[in-house]
């Protein structure tokens, strides 16, 4: 199977800025593609949240932000001055592209110590994000005219086509679980189905805000979050990883409920949709934790998609995950629209 629609999905959303707490991009293209299923409007915090439906409610998060760097300064040579926003990872970070979205878009590049003059007690170590800085070419003078403190900085990754329906960007994390509650949308369109909010979320990656607020507006019934989880690679154990091209990942953890976990599984048997258990002792660490505990509470399930190198330029992910996290998102969906009609 090619994956035509997914691949599409996908692809669009992952060619549009948006790091935490600058996701106005994105959210004008996922509101874009969500408006052909419900009204949909963009609140607050910049969540992009709409309903269709009534009566019993199931609302479906997954989040639209990536992680970041944000400029802190530009020093006297010129070379502009970082923090991260979210999860980057210092140790991937030299010699990488990257666009500096100030006055204007900015490209530079992230400095690298050539091997030939590294010291050998520099070999164990990693940079920390003051030792990290942007080349953009410019005097400090030429700098600042265009760049300030506070612009964000996103990774230049372009959306890349692997074997075997497997794709590869910087923002996997989390526009996979975008693109699978949009598709799931679609597997669903024109059939009878019970109330469906759909949160599409800001600030994930620092801290979770905006699933927190949205969740407590929508106060549905039943939630499930959408989001992505680690797949096997050289070096991880495939005794706690799944495979890429095994299914969509069940979560099971204290803060998820445990009847929708175990009803999602049981429903991935009967429909014969390829699936894993995601089992986790504490907290998920996704948007899930939030809306658990939102407004009077509610009650959560998680569903992830496995890929590899999460919180890199080089997210690898396979098509047919994303689509059976879809496909058993909808069965769920129709499920319990025919026992609360």
């Amino acid at each position: 199977m090619e994956y035509t629609e997914v691949r599409e999905l996908l692809q669009s959303l992952c060619s549009v800025n948006g790091t935490s707490g600058n996701e106005a991009d994105i959210a004008l293209k996922v509101k874009e593609m969500l408006s052909g299923y419900m009204d949909c409007r963009i609140d607050t915090l910049g969540n992009v949240t709409g309903s269709t439906g009534s009566g019993f409610s199931i609302l479906l998060d997954a989040h639209i932000d990536r992680i970041g760097l944000v400029v802190t300064g530009v020093d006297e040579d010129g070379f502009v001055k970082v923090a991260k926003v979210g999860g980057a990872d210092c140790r991937v970070l030299t010699a990488q592209q990257v666009t500096i979205h100030g006055r204007k878009d900015i490209f530079g590049v992230i400095p690298s110590v050539p091997p030939h003059l590294r010291k050998d007690e520099d070999e164990k170590k990693v940079k920390s994000f003051d030792d990290i800085a942007i080349d953009t070419g410019m005097s400090r003078q030429e700098a600042e005219k265009y760049i300030s403190p506070g612009d964000r900085i996103t990774f230049n990754s372009p959306f890349d086509f692997l074997a075997n329906n497997r794709v590869a960007s910087g923002c996997i994390d989390d526009r996979a679980g975008v693109a699978a509650i949009l598709r799931c949308l679609q597997l669903l369109k024109g059939k009878k189905t019970c109330r469906i909010d759909v949160m599409l979320s800001a600030q994930e990656e620092t801290g979770g805000s905006g699933a927190a607020v949205g969740a407590y507006n929508s106060q549905a019934d039943e939630a499930i979050a959408c989001d992505v989880s680690f797949a096997c690679a050289p070096s991880l154990s495939s005794d706690k990883y799944v495979a890429l091209g095994s299914g969509v990942m069940v979560g099971y953890a204290p803060s998820l409920d445990y009847e929708m976990s175990k009803t999602l599984t049981s429903l991935a048997e009967e429909k014969e949709i390829p699936h894993t258990a995601e089992v986790m002792g504490g907290s998920t660490g996704t948007n899930g934790d939030d809306i658990q505990t939102a407004g009077r509470g509610i009650k959560t399930a998680l569903l992830s998609i496995p890929i590899r190198n999460m919180h890199t330029c080089v997210e690898v992910a396979e098509l047919s995950d994303i689509e059976n996290t879809a496909r058993l998102m909808a069965e769920y969906i129709l499920k319990r629209s025919g026992e609360n009609a």
